[in-house]
Order: structure tokens, then C-alpha cells, then sequence
């Protein structure tokens, strides 16, 4: 068995496991391989809250292009109306879900890449809104729609008086 050099004493075997789980730290295995320790694998991106109807498939269809992208996804399968309403998104930028991210609403198909974006320059606003269900746009897109790609943007909201700029347009 082996000793220690200060104490000459052996390691119990629960000592040497948690000794070379510590040595996987950097691997992030140590965590799973601890007793009593529960594993769960999910990205190690930002959580999203989205708020969207149960049954619509487009949602479903962003929500796995998110993903897919790193982030964390926590769905509520209702309370997207009264959850725009409280994030302060004004109708006029409405779409079929409703996000929440790193402090910003997020309206409607807007593409990971902008997300990230936002995350990254934190600008003073509100968040990003793609209004409507333009086709091509993540969630939008592929064969279901002839892989069809209508120009849209994706709009910058202010945080407060309910104006917005184009942060990034798909032409």
C-alpha cells in the first residue's frame, strides 16, 4: 500500500480515489467519479429560459439549434405572451417564443451566432428580436420549408421606450 512522506501512514482507499479524481480536474471527470456524486452532461454554455406553446415544432426546431450551439436550454411549455409582457418586448416584435439569457430578452428566432454576440459586446438593451417566423431563419428552415431563406433581421431592443436597430441583417 502506499504511504504518505510526512506521515508514513497509508492512504485509505477513498483518499487515493479522490487524490487522482483531483488530478482529472482539468479533464472534468473528477466530479463524476467522486462517491455520491451525480453526473449530469449539459453544455457548459449559458442557460436559456425559454417560455413557448407546447406544440409548436419550429420552437422545438430552435431550441435544438441553440443547443447545438453550447448553450443550456430550460423550456416552459407555456407563458410566452405574459412573459413578453414582463421582459417589456412591445408586440410589434413578437414571435412564437420567448428567451431569456445572461440578463436579455431574446424575441423569436434569433440565430445562436447573434446571442452570442450579445453576450460577448453587453450592450445596454433590452435584447434582440427576430419579429415573426421569417423562413430560413434558425427554427425556420430547412427541407419543411423548400430550404427557402427570406431576408430578415435581427433587431436590437433599446432598453427603454421600445425602439430598435438592426444589430445584424440576413439578406
Amino acid at each position: 500500500m502506499k504511504t504518505t512522506a510526512s506521515t508514513a501512514q497509508p492512504l485509505h482507499p477513498s483518499t487515493r480515489s479522490r487524490r487522482a479524481c483531483l488530478q482529472l480536474a482539468g479533464s472534468g471527470l473528477a466530479l463524476a467519479l467522486l462517491p455520491g456524486t451525480v453526473l449530469s452532461v449539459t453544455p457548459a454554455g449559458p442557460l436559456i429560459e425559454v417560455w413557448k406553446d407546447p406544440n409548436c415544432g419550429c420552437c422545438k426546431d430552435w431550441i435544438t439549434h441553440v443547443r447545438e450551439r453550447g448553450f443550456a436550454v430550460k423550456v416552459s411549455d407555456s407563458g410566452n405572451t405574459a412573459m413578453r409582457k414582463r421582459l417589456g418586448i412591445d408586440l410589434k416584435y413578437g414571435s412564437c417564443h420567448t428567451a431569456l439569457v445572461g440578463g436579455y430578452a431574446i424575441e423569436g428566432h434569433v440565430p445562436a451566432r447573434e446571442i452570442q454576440r450579445l453576450l460577448r459586446e453587453r450592450p445596454k438593451a433590452l435584447g434582440l428580436a427576430v419579429p415573426g417566423m421569417p423562413v430560413g431563419s434558425p427554427g425556420m428552415d430547412g427541407e419543411v420549408y423548400g430550404n427557402r431563406r427570406d431576408p430578415y433581421d435581427v433587431l436590437l431592443l433599446a432598453a427603454a421606450g421600445g425602439a430598435a436597430s438592426v444589430y445584424q441583417a440576413y439578406r
